[in-house]
């Protein structure tokens, strides 16, 4: 079993994805960012950078105690190890999947968050803070895009390239970017949001950036 503390940010939808996906039990155990759970002494021991998700594996691939961990791409990594779901077999494609979650955790991931921190939570508009990221999104979406001409996933086939990348742009108009100058990103992204896992997912789950007020940076 697996116990995500988990809050439906893109971060927090990672790990959800993944865990439907590969069909795994899992507990969630919420944190309320707002009223700074993630603050709390038995959450810290947990993710000691107190942001969310963290993840408890009680019954770790070594046979040990439980484990716990802090990191969204680095629980991606462990459990595609761990269960063979979301690592291509084929080295060269294998390399390729790690490299685009480097890339999404990284880059995507964080201008995204300034996008919409400056965007939608910023208590006063700071038009150079919203120009810069917003451009910047706007360039890493053009870099997804044309990797994408050829292929209909990240790495080639299903990974957890896609999973990790697929929650950052799911707040795509909140953060300033239409989809439609993107074609080959709009394919992709429409083809993840079919899924039988994503639609469980994402099912009842609030968009951060659409409402004023709540947490976004986790």
């Amino acid at each position: 079993m697996l116990d995500l503390y988990y809050a439906p940010t893109p971060n927090g939808q990672k790990l959800r994805l993944y865990l439907e996906e590969a069909g795994l039990p899992y507990r969630l155990v919420p944190v309320s960012l707002s009223r700074g759970e993630q603050f709390d002494p038995a959450f810290l021991r947990i993710a000691p950078n107190n942001k969310i998700p963290a993840l408890l594996d009680h019954e770790p691939a070594d046979g040990g105690a439980p484990l716990p961990m802090f990191e969204s791409g680095a629980m991606l990594l462990y459990l595609a190890e761990k269960t063979g779901f979301g690592l291509p077999a084929r080295a060269r494609a294998r390399q390729e999947a790690v490299q685009w979650l480097f890339w999404q955790m990284a880059g995507l991931g964080p201008m995204a968050g300034q996008a919409g921190y400056f965007r939608v939570y910023a208590p006063e508009p700071v038009p150079f803070a919203i120009e810069r990221y917003t451009r910047e999104l706007a360039r890493l979406y053009g870099v997804l895009d044309r990797h994408l001409a050829d292929r209909d996933w990240i790495a080639g086939e299903y990974s957890i390239a896609d999973i990790a990348c697929y929650p950052w742009i799911v707040p795509h108009a909140a953060h300033g970017q239409a989809l439609a100058a993107f074609p080959d990103l709009r394919r992709w992204f429409e083809a993840i949001a079919t899924r039988p896992a994503t639609r469980r997912a994402y099912q009842g789950v609030e968009d951060v950036y659409a409402v004023r007020g709540a947490p976004v940076q986790a």
